[in-house]
């Protein structure tokens, strides 16, 4: 699984809930190629290697809001009712897991599985610079805003292209009095 699988692909399996990215315990278990069950037994099993900033249980409400942006036709199959509410694991708490289930496929996973949510702070990093310094650069065009805007008027018409020539009249066209020309009589 792992030769086609890329960070791009873990990426839209992690969300954002209660402010911090998760990805849920469905689709940590097939990346690390094992059941939910299986999964979520290993965490029972292990509940010191899981505090409440590696891992958490959605609410009734959580659940709902993310039923219905998964799908808007929420139309489940046989056997893919939600009876219990799924976990949510942080980054840590994803690598936790590949520990405990200690399965080669886990361990070789969670490196992907690391590595996309790195990129992803990463991401959010830049955004936030970019956002920053945009922010500097209109503080900045506030000051000189008269300066500015007496500039832009100056140049405007500079920039505006020039009109098109009047066209030429062709054809035939009828001497009216008005217009000084006389209108030859109909007899």
């Amino acid at each position: 699984m792992s030769d086609s699988l890329s960070t791009q692909d873990i990426h839209s399996l992690i969300q954002s809930i209660r402010g911090q990215r998760v990805i849920l315990a469905s689709d940590l278990a097939k990346l690390y190629g094992v059941q939910t069950k299986r999964l979520n037994e290993q965490v029972r099993r292990n509940p010191q290697r899981f505090p409440s900033d590696f891992m958490f249980q959605l609410t009734a409400d959580e659940v709902d809001t993310l039923i219905s942006s998964r799908s808007q036709f929420a139309t489940l199959k046989k056997g893919e009712n939600i009876k219990y509410r799924p976990y949510a694991f942080t980054e840590h708490g994803a690598i936790m897991a590949a520990n405990v289930l200690n399965s080669a496929q886990a361990v070789a996973m969670s490196v992907y599985v690391v590595r996309a949510f790195i990129q992803q702070r990463e991401t959010i990093a830049a955004n936030k610079t970019i956002l920053k310094k945009l922010a500097e650069i209109d503080k900045t065009l506030l000051q000189h805003n008269a300066s500015l805007r007496e500039i832009y008027q100056k140049l405007l018409p500079l920039l505006q292209p020039p009109p098109d020539p009047p066209k030429p009249q062709i054809g035939f066209r009828e001497r009216s009095p008005r217009y000084g020309f006389a209108r030859p009589s109909r007899r």
